[in-house]
């Protein structure tokens, strides 16, 4: 049993912290300067409230980091500042790069680094999310899910391993989502939808009415991929690969950014949104 911090337990981080629970780990939050769904959260899932960041790191042996890829870095200064001398998870969408240097910081303040990337929606079914692991320390954090319903699996001693699977699975799964938003505006722009629709049924049936769920779908999350797709154009440029495709995916997000925090909106609105200058 290990005391561990979560960082910003949000949709995902809640059920990250859950299968902690589930394992029988007690997980503590800060409840200081967070909102009211954040402990509507937290409260629901029986997380431990401390009121200052400085109790979490006393308190805490594992911190969990799940935020924003943009947050990454300064998340984890503030652990290194504040003094914590435990084992740090960053479970964020980020580079490799950036990763091993987040790693170097937290490891020249004597913090133990493990690299984690999820992949899938938040945990709550088994076999549906994936914490993939790498680093000295990594088998530690699968121990701290044996019971589910988060999928552990450990690829690797080297950190940046663990990110590097995390961006070539989103520079696919969410870059595509980001093309066929771009399609589809370009598209409505040249009043072609319709015929655009009938020519992919004539490939697949039902392809375009999948097309439009996913692009009106993704709408609550596009200020968070934004970031992600810049992420993944770092992490190409490093690799040798042109990095043009996943800055203009960042844009497409950017444009769809307003719609965080509501409801699924009319496929109408969006385009509407994509097509604004």
């Amino acid at each position: 049993m290990y005391k561990i911090g979560i960082m910003h337990p949000g949709e995902m981080g809640i059920s990250i912290a859950a299968s902690a629970l589930n394992s029988g780990n007690p997980v503590y939050w800060v409840s200081e300067q967070r909102s009211a769904m954040t402990r509507k959260r937290a409260e629901q899932y029986h997380l431990i409230e401390l009121d200052s960041f400085a109790k979490l790191l006393d308190t805490s042996e594992v911190i969990v980091s799940v935020c924003p890829p943009h947050a990454a870095e300064d998340v984890a200064a503030q652990v290194a500042a504040g003094g914590f001398k435990g084992t740090y998870l960053d479970a964020n969408a980020i580079s490799p790069e950036r990763t091993k240097r987040i790693g170097d910081r937290l490891e020249a303040s004597g913090i133990r680094f493990v690299d984690g990337s999820i992949i899938g929606p938040p945990a709550w079914k088994p076999g549906d999310t994936w914490l993939y692991l790498s680093g000295a320390e990594a088998d530690l954090i699968t121990a701290l899910f044996s019971h589910g319903p988060l999928e552990t699996k450990v690829i690797g001693t080297e950190i940046g391993k663990a990110s590097a699977l995390k961006m070539c699975y989103a520079a696919y799964s969410k870059g595509t989502t980001a093309l066929l938003s771009a399609v589809l505006a370009a598209a409505e722009n040249m009043q072609v939808r319709d015929d655009l629709y009938q020519h992919w049924e004539r490939d697949e049936a039902g392809f375009a009415d999948q097309v439009n769920r996913r692009v009106t779908r993704v709408t609550a999350k596009a200020w968070r991929f934004e970031g992600e797709m810049r992420e993944i154009a770092s992490t190409f440029a490093a690799a040798g690969l042109p990095d043009g495709f996943h800055r203009a995916a960042a844009d497409i997000y950017h444009r769809m950014a307003n719609f965080k925090d509501t409801e699924t909106p009319p496929l109408e609105q969006v385009l509407e949104a994509l097509l604004e200058k």
